[in-house]
């Protein structure tokens, strides 16, 4: 009975609906990073400890969209004062904007290969599109779990000014490089 209902539900489903195969973000295997000019010194690098998300994926039917959410608070640049810095509101303000958001509203195919994946990106409650250059998706069975995975790293590079994260500029870089490397596990 339960089949015959969901074949049912899937006939009524318009002929343009394309259900891509859902994988959720694995955070143990989910790398977030960032690198910024220090003081035209040098290259400060740091990254996030704590981020969830979606990722739908369908290279046939060239459909994909990306959703990740970070946890500000857990920034980590190796540094615990700095790490409070960036915490505060000079920079993050993260008691009272505790998370930042990507969520996908575009794809962009080269072929049959995802290239870029535009979208919004939150910082400090401002959204603003930030389109992401794809730089590796892989999807298969992952060799030690036997789980269906996939692997998606894209970068970007922003104007923090944009996002109205202002202290210490021009000193501290204005442009800060986006990486964003996640294993997601199929749902």
């Amino acid at each position: 009975m339960k089949k015959a209902l969901l074949l049912t539900a899937l006939a009524a489903l318009p002929a343009t609906t394309v259900l891509a195969d859902s994988y959720s973000v694995d955070p143990a295997h989910t790398y977030v990073s960032f690198a910024i000019n220090h003081l035209g010194f040098s290259t400060m690098r740091g990254k996030f400890d704590k981020q969830s998300g979606k990722l739908e994926y369908d290279p046939a039917a060239k459909t994909a969209s990306v959703m990740i959410e970070i946890d500000a608070g857990s920034v980590d640049t190796g540094h615990a004062k700095r790490d409070e810095h960036l915490s505060s509101p000079d920079f993050l303000n993260v008691v009272e904007n505790p998370t930042i958001t990507f969520k996908s509203t575009k794809t962009d195919w080269n072929g049959g290969k995802l290239s870029t994946v535009t979208g919004d990106l939150t910082i400090l409650g401002v959204s603003k599109p930030v389109t992401l250059k794809v730089t590796s998706i892989v999807c298969g069975v992952h060799p030690f779990n036997k789980k269906d995975m996939c692997g998606f790293d894209a970068e970007a590079s922003i104007k923090r000014s944009d996002f109205g994260v202002n202290y210490g500029l021009p000193a501290i870089g204005e442009v800060l490089d986006l990486i964003i490397e996640l294993e997601a596990v199929k749902n």
